[in-house]
């Protein structure tokens, strides 16, 4: 993280949409991707019909950061070193102020009794048990793949967005069926999980209404996104009228991108912004280079077969690459390298490209961050009660179901972890690898855009 950074000295404002732009209620969302990709693993490819009943108590599993190694159905929570984290308390641990100061908060923790971050399947992995996959000193033998490219691998999967989160909660319970039926666990498992997946997100699902997903929030929108406030339509207004360049940047198709923009920015939101990129297909926009994808134009949101040699005008796009829309940022700028910031949600597809590639400026929106104890913005909350959503009429809410975004007993911290030492009494702290990740890859961070609207509204 940089330790000074202005938003004015950037010529350019970036946005990634889904979990960043646009909130979603995260546990109406989370309940309808878990039942989409499960009804699919039931419907389509023979699995028990129990994948389908959840209590609320399940979603305490439900946890951003995980990796599910899939060579053994084991999944782990890293340390920042990449460690497979363990802790055993004798007793609950008071609560502890940690303060992030690159990030200006204050993160209340509570560490809960005898926590272990690994489980086969869902079930918890003694010390001895992660001794035995991983060594003395619990190393996970991917970790180095994973932490230099981010990449996707058939032996792992790093859970690092709200899309696909469930996931980690099916993939677990999956594990617990396999071993139900007797079998062994392998990766075969993950080639249902991906085409579960590829079912319910194909580009083509929208349009056609394949799947579970999309068409539910075709059908209610307001059930799962929340409009912005009126605090960032202001800011992003400001920033227009001050000559910034704005983007938009998603890897949703854009009918989908249509639909949600209409929902929380309002029919004329395609005014707001100089390029909008839909189908981006990051993180490949960054990385691809220089075998990267033309830009395509849209007809009636169908990608014209021909690719762009060039990026020459502002307008609505698809795919490509960052080199190209570099070019015409120049031009746009009037300067040789324009100034870039980027806001995005995904570690593997917007900062950790962002910053590495194309060398821009970035600001992770981290909701964990708020649930976690930082206090909502004012914007937040009067957005809030604005607009009540429907999730807190859902049929889990006298239950407690927990946010994905709020800490986890099973998992503890996004940011951090205690340690025990080999003496009695040593203890100590810890970053976990997402933590690390966000102060490397990331020029600041916080839990949403309406954190930062009403700041630098006046500051433009």
């Amino acid at each position: 993280m940089s330790e000074y950074f202005s938003l004015s000295d950037c010529d350019v404002i970036g946005f990634d949409l889904d979990h960043t732009l646009c909130r979603y209620h995260l546990k109406e969302t989370s309940r309808l991707i878990y039942e989409s990709f499960a009804r699919f693993l039931v419907e389509h490819k023979g699995y028990d019909k129990d994948l389908l009943n959840l209590t609320p108590a399940t979603w305490d599993f439900c946890f951003k950061g995980l990796v599910v190694d899939l060579e053994d159905g084991n999944i782990v929570k890293l340390a920042e070193d990449g460690t497979v984290l363990r802790y055993g308390l004798s007793a609950p641990k008071p609560e502890l102020a940690i303060v992030l100061s690159d990030i200006k908060s204050k993160l209340i923790k509570s560490f809960i009794l005898c926590l272990i971050r690994a489980t086969h399947g869902t079930t918890d992995l003694s010390t001895e048990e992660i001794l035995k996959f991983y060594g003395p000193n619990r190393e996970w033998k991917h970790f180095n793949s994973l932490n230099t490219s981010f990449t996707r691998s058939a032996k792992y999967y790093f859970y690092d967005n709200y899309f696909d989160l469930p996931g980690a909660l099916l993939c677990g319970r999956v594990v617990d069926m396999i071993h139900k039926r007797g079998s062994e666990v392998n990766s075969d498992f993950w080639k249902d999980m991906l085409a579960a997946i590829d079912h319910n997100y194909n580009t083509s699902a929208f349009k056609e209404d394949a799947g579970t997903y999309f068409p539910s929030v075709k059908r209610d929108p307001g059930r799962y996104l929340q409009p912005c406030s009126e605090s960032v339509k202001t800011w992003l207004h400001s920033m227009k009228n001050a000559g910034k360049v704005l983007l938009l940047i998603t890897s949703s198709h854009s009918d989908y991108c249509r639909l949600i923009c209409e929902h929380i920015l309002g029919k004329d939101f395609e005014e707001l912004f100089d390029v909008i990129i839909t189908n981006a297909l990051k993180p490949g926009f960054f990385s691809l280079v220089p075998q990267q994808r033309p830009f395509k134009t849209l007809v009636n949101d169908v990608e014209e077969s021909e690719g762009l040699p060039s990026l020459d005008k502002p307008g609505w796009y698809s795919q490509g690459n960052w080199p190209h829309l570099h070019e015409l940022l120049k031009t746009m700028t009037g300067k040789v390298e324009p100034k870039v910031v980027y806001f995005g949600d995904s570690m593997r597809s917007d900062m950790f490209p962002a910053s590495s590639f194309g060398k821009w400026e970035t600001v992770m929106i981290v909701e964990e961050m708020e649930g976690e104890g930082v206090s909502k913005s004012d914007a937040a909350m009067a957005n809030e009660a604005l607009v009540e959503p429907k999730e807190k009429k859902g049929k889990f809410e006298k239950q407690g179901m927990k946010s994905p975004s709020a800490m986890s007993n099973q998992w503890g911290s996004y940011f951090v972890d205690i340690y025990k030492g080999d003496g009695e009494h040593e203890e100590g702290q810890r970053l976990t690898w997402c933590c690390h990740c966000i102060h490397k890859y990331s020029t600041m961070a916080i839990p949403s855009v309406e954190h930062i609207a009403g700041v630098c509204l006046y500051r433009i």
